[in-house]
């Protein structure tokens, strides 16, 4: 693939690739249970923690984690030529676009999860120090205060500004700070309700 119709065609694949609802299937499939009509309503890790327990909440965060790094891999395979730079800003909107399908699935009546471990997964593929930096980050903060939501809506915040380090530092490409600032957005969006619960006091911690 190549030009811009071989760069229109991955964007999407990303995005269908994405858009897979793992937590939806894994649910069903182990427990006859639907995520999106219990506890949050999502699909992704967390809501599958609370209503299937740690070992299909860890499939679930494990295959998610797979979408966007997948997503990303295959813009690396697939895209061969195209205006100097491109194929950095064609992997970081297939990333981009696989955390648009986690949130807002097509198969799922675009419904979805809140993004994380997707945007996790890419960030893994195009610029891994950024995970390593902010991982601890995540684990401090949800040891601290035992809010996932918090620890997640962190990450995003900073993976901008990590990134935008490492591109100073020439360690990775400015497609990869656009690919942090976007995703980022769009997960602490995807939290909105977790931002007015937090500030309300009634968000759960781990282990409500």
């Amino acid at each position: 693939m190549n030009g811009i119709p071989g760069a229109l065609a991955l964007l999407a694949l990303g995005y269908l690739i994405g858009a897979i609802p793992f937590g939806l299937l894994i649910g069903r499939a182990s427990a006859g249970v639907d995520l999106r009509e219990h506890g949050s309503g999502r699909i992704g890790a967390t809501n599958a923690l609370r209503t299937l327990g740690l070992p299909a909440a860890v499939l679930v965060f494990v295959l998610d984690i797979g979408k966007g790094a997948v997503a990303v891999l295959l813009v690396r395979w697939l895209y061969q030529a195209g205006p100097a730079g491109s194929p950095d800003w064609v992997a970081a909107g297939a990333g981009l676009t696989a955390v648009f399908g986690h949130v807002r699935s097509v198969f799922i009546g675009f419904s979805g999860g809140r993004g994380v471990a997707t945007f996790t997964g890419a960030m893994l593929v195009l610029a891994p120090a950024v995970v390593a930096v902010l991982l601890p980050v995540f684990g401090v903060i949800v040891w601290r205060w035992r809010y996932v939501s918090l620890g997640s809506i962190s990450v995003a915040f900073l993976a901008p500004v990590a990134t935008a380090v490492l591109a100073i530092m020439g360690a990775c490409s400015v497609a990869v700070v656009a690919f942090a600032a976007a995703a980022g957005a769009r997960v602490v969006t995807a939290h909105r309700d977790n931002i007015a619960r937090l500030q309300a006091g009634t968000e759960r911690r781990i282990g409500q």
